[in-house]
C-alpha cells in the first residue's frame, strides 16, 4: 500500500475537530472524511465511521496493522500541520 495523495479538505480552528482529510491509496482508492481531532494529550486521526444500531460508532475503514496505522497517521498529521502553517501565512494549501 502506498499513500499517493493527501488532501486537507477543511481546517477547523475552533473545537476539538481540527480538520477533514481525504487520502488516496495506490492512485486507485480514495478514503474521505478522515478526521484530525484534538485529544486530551495530542492530535490524533479518526477514520470515517458511522453509528450502528446500538448507537456506537464503528469505523467504516481502518488500518489492520500498527505499522500501517502509524504511517497513515504520521503522513496525515504532517499534511495537516503544513496546511495550518500555509493558512496562517496566507498561502494556498
Amino acid at each position: 500500500m502506498t499513500i499517493t495523495n493527501i488532501k486537507v479538505r477543511k481546517l477547523l480552528p475552533e473545537g476539538r475537530l481540527k480538520g477533514i482529510i481525504s487520502l488516496t491509496l495506490d492512485d486507485a482508492v480514495a478514503v474521505h472524511d478522515i478526521k484530525v481531532v484534538q485529544g486530551d494529550e495530542r492530535l490524533f486521526v479518526a477514520m470515517p465511521s458511522r453509528r450502528d444500531d446500538s448507537g456506537a460508532f464503528r469505523d467504516i475503514i481502518h488500518p489492520i496493522s500498527q505499522e500501517a496505522r502509524d504511517e497513515i497517521e504520521s503522513r496525515i498529521l504532517k499534511a495537516y500541520h503544513e496546511a495550518v502553517e500555509a493558512s496562517e501565512a496566507g498561502l494556498p494549501s
